[in-house]
């Protein structure tokens, strides 16, 4: 048996909110309380250790992130520069280390943020001139790629532009290098992807840069590569997050056929909901609206899925007992996933199926008259609080007024909505602290837009913050019964901090653990 003693633990459990010892069994809480109850449990050869008065949490959960995509960016150029120079000078400067022909990578550029907006193909070709480049966006929504790259993929001057996404052309029609949508799996498809083997460790190291965030589980959304992946290191004994997996949907039929539900799996691996896509995203403005972008008349972004779309693959996976996790963001995009949502609930009566806990990933704007739905419906707003603050400023250029109700967070709990929190990294940084510090003062790390953030009516407070990372996200991956709260029964998972946040919330943002720990085992200490 181990003891902590001497801490201040917030359980996010409402039966005992506050303890200030625990007792561990087997990875499982066994018992929480005050240290005088829990020290006179232990019996000689039990790890007793005194926290010295540091804050326990539970550990928390990331509802939405690319494993895949996060662990092979660590070696990317980070192109999240403030501007196109900088970006294209650290390109430059990778591909002076490369050998000719090798493919330079990167990731998180935001055209806008950049005067001057995208790149083109000719600033990749002469800041890489021996090199096929390609940077993806922040979005992930769009890529940018160099002569090379085109060349590579095999897209010319007269290739079309494929379903549910585009060439950028310039106005006499020639190719920029930039790719939307869909147009980005050409370059996808030429790239060299890691071997299982490879991908394998990558996650392995990735998982160590997780914990050290005070992550101890999360909600993985990439392909079906990074599950074999994830599957080997489960069966290894060395997968130390607990991963909730989507299935994508290509790959529906297959999973209904062999008997995949939501739920099934190990404790570290279990499978998750169906991911669908429904739009594109607001950076390269593909995300779908009801009316045309600002000073964009015309645009509205792209519709990937319409409503039958969904209902007739909604049909499948309920009746499989797979769950539906839909990508929207724009608001038209919300509303026509909405639309689809209701009828599968009425397919799940119909047909008297268990009502699954579907989500929308994002909602990232709603239009008012959609607000109360999620609630009426029992779908969770699966949504990542650092996206308001990172894309405010392409929000209020892009959205103009909307903008109001994009975000929504404290209207959407306000109607009852569960809400669970994540990240979507490798789009934004995995680190929790970050998410919660924008969630509670919708601001960014550098005070901006004012002291009071930005449309501050739908700050959340701390605790409310809190269960988007610990309650709200064990709900929505069907794990609260032994994870997000520390009660007797539940996972020993949890993090150490050296300050309670709830007491000096200044501390937020520059806050990290200092111990992780995982089904009763220590995987993380700082030095």
């Amino acid at each position: 048996m181990q003891i902590l003693y001497h801490a201040r633990i917030r359980t996010q459990d409402q039966r005992t909110p506050y303890a200030t010892a625990l007792a561990i069994q087997e990875g499982t809480i066994l018992a929480l309380g005050r240290d005088d109850q829990l020290l006179a449990l232990s019996r000689p050869g039990d790890e007793v250790r005194d926290m010295q008065g540091l804050t326990i949490w539970p550990g928390l959960i990331d509802a939405h992130l690319h494993l895949s995509y996060y662990a092979r960016g660590l070696d990317k150029i980070d192109c999240e520069t403030p501007s196109r120079e900088e970006c294209l000078r650290r390109v430059a400067e990778r591909a002076s280390k490369t050998p000719p022909g090798r493919w330079v990578l990167g990731h998180g550029w935001n055209q806008n943020e950049w005067q001057g907006g995208f790149g083109t193909a000719a600033d990749l070709d002469a800041a890489a001139p021996h090199n096929p480049v390609y940077l993806t966006a922040k979005s992930l929504h769009a890529g940018w790629t160099n002569t090379a790259g085109l060349q590579a993929a095999g897209v010319t001057h007269s290739s079309p532009d494929p379903e549910g996404g585009s060439f950028q052309r310039d106005r006499e029609g020639n190719l920029t290098g930039i790719l939307l949508e869909s147009a980005m799996e050409t370059l996808d498809r030429v790239i060299p992807a890691p071997t299982i083997d490879e991908l394998s460790d990558l996650l392995r190291k990735a998982q160590k840069t997780l914990w050290e965030l005070g992550l101890t589980g999360v909600h993985d959304f990439d392909q079906a590569d990074c599950f074999s992946a994830l599957q080997r290191l489960d069966l290894a004994g060395e997968l130390g997050l607990r991963v909730v997996k989507s299935v994508p949907a290509a790959n529906l039929e297959h999973a209904a056929a062999v008997g995949m539900r939501s739920g099934f799996g190990s404790d570290f691996l279990r499978i998750g909901s169906v991911k669908l896509f429904s739009d594109g995203a607001l950076g390269p403005q593909t995300a779908a609206m009801i009316q045309p972008y600002e000073n964009n008349p015309g645009n509205t972004g792209m519709l990937l899925m319409d409503e039958e779309e969904i209902v007739e693959i909604g049909r499948i996976a309920a009746q499989a007992g797979l769950s539906l996790a839909t990508h929207a963001i724009g608001d038209r995009a919300n509303h026509v996933v909405l639309n689809a949502y209701a009828q599968v609930r009425d397919f799940e009566k119909d047909n008297h199926l268990v009502p699954l806990r579907h989500r929308i990933e994002h909602v990232q704007i709603l239009h008012p008259s959609d607000m109360g739905r999620l609630a009426e419906l029992g779908v969770i707003a699966s949504m990542q609080p650092i996206h308001a603050t990172s894309d405010m400023l392409a929000a209020d250029r892009h959205w103009g007024r909307r903008a109001a109700y994009a975000y929504a967070w404290h209207t959407l709990l306000d109607r009852k909505t569960v809400l669970a929190f994540g990240s979507d990294a490798p789009v934004e940084s995995p680190n929790p602290f970050w998410g919660l510090y924008a969630a509670v003062t919708r601001r960014r790390l550098n005070g901006a837009p004012s002291n009071d953030g930005w449309y501050p009516d739908q700050r959340l407070d701390l605790a409310e913050a809190l269960r988007g990372y610990t309650t709200g996200a064990a709900y929505a991956g069907g794990t609260e019964r032994w994870q997000g709260r520390l009660a007797p029964g539940m996972a020993a998972d949890l993090i150490v901090l050296p300050v309670d946040p709830f007491e000096i919330p200044g501390m937020l943002a520059d806050l990290l653990p200092t111990a992780t720990m995982v089904s009763g085992k220590w995987v993380w200490e700082r030095e």
